[in-house]
């Protein structure tokens, strides 16, 4: 992948998505996310790393209003989609404002081809002339959707259903994109090829990106900014290039943690706790 990061604008409020201390409670019992604070500009494409169980995706149902599903619950901060407070808005409202999530596990209606999954999509708002226009945009950027367009979506790959996933997503007019682990369980040059992709679609069509990931390597490969969440808190905020160079991320999250022994992650724990 070459190509390069937006940049993150720098003027003041220019952002998409804000998170402010937002904590998420399970069950009113269980605390999953601690005082988060975030930032995706407008037009940006942001990572948000993290081990499994970490509390990215609560993080991202917590924008999306798809806690309540789960017993989950926003009970602290604010979540603001283009400077509105969304907090109390229904899932497909939000959907309506242009946000719009990817769920992990590649969720298409398998029974349906490609196509009508494209169509069935954009029944969320519209014209028929915006239906045809998305679908078509969505055919050029996967033209592998295209060849595959007559298959039951149960027959395609596991890329190719990813690929679907993201462009269902986009049939909706989205202006923030969220990408739950796209990486899941896809080989590598998949990835480098999904990932790619979602980057032309960032910069070709302005649109915002918050992608959540635990392939560090391969997200911060494509994003300007990420942010490093552990045990439900934000730990590091940086540049890409920062991340990739600091030498905990190197360790933990981008494989140079061989041979490192047992004193040594309890040191790096320590050091995640003082950083929160």
């Amino acid at each position: 992948m070459t190509a390069t990061p937006t940049q993150v604008p720098d003027e003041a409020g220019d952002e998409v998505l804000t998170l402010n201390n937002v904590e998420v409670i399970y069950d009113r019992i269980a605390l999953a996310i601690k005082g988060v604070s975030v930032q995706v500009p407008r037009g940006g494409m942001i990572a948000l790393l993290g081990a499994n169980g970490a509390g990215k995706s609560t993080m991202l149902k917590a924008v999306s209003g798809l806690l309540a599903a789960e017993r989950g619950l926003v009970t602290r901060g604010e979540v603001c989609f283009m400077g509105e407070d969304i907090g109390g808005l229904a899932p497909q409202r939000r959907v309506k404002m242009g946000i719009v999530q990817v769920l992990e596990g590649r969720r298409v209606f398998e029974h349906l081809t490609p196509d009508e999954n494209l169509v069935a999509a954009s029944a969320i708002h519209g014209s028929r002339h915006d239906m045809a226009r998305n679908r078509d945009m969505v055919y050029t950027y996967f033209p592998r959707l295209r060849e595959r367009r007559a298959a039951a979506a149960g027959y395609l790959s596991g890329g190719e259903q990813q690929m679907l996933a993201i462009g269902r997503a986009l049939m909706t007019q989205p202006k923030l994109l969220m990408l739950d682990e796209p990486s899941l369980g896809l080989a590598p040059f998949l990835v480098a090829e999904i990932f790619d992709i979602v980057r032309r679609i960032n910069r070709e069509e302005g649109l915002s990106v918050l992608l959540v990931e635990q392939n560090a390597v391969a997200a911060l490969e494509v994003v300007s900014h990420g942010y490093l969440m552990d045990n439900g808190r934000i730990v590091m905020h940086d540049s890409a290039e920062a991340m990739k160079k600091n030498p905990d991320i190197q360790q933990f999250y981008l494989g140079g943690a061989e041979g490192r022994n047992f004193h040594d992650i309890k040191h790096y724990s320590r050091r995640k706790r003082w950083l929160s």
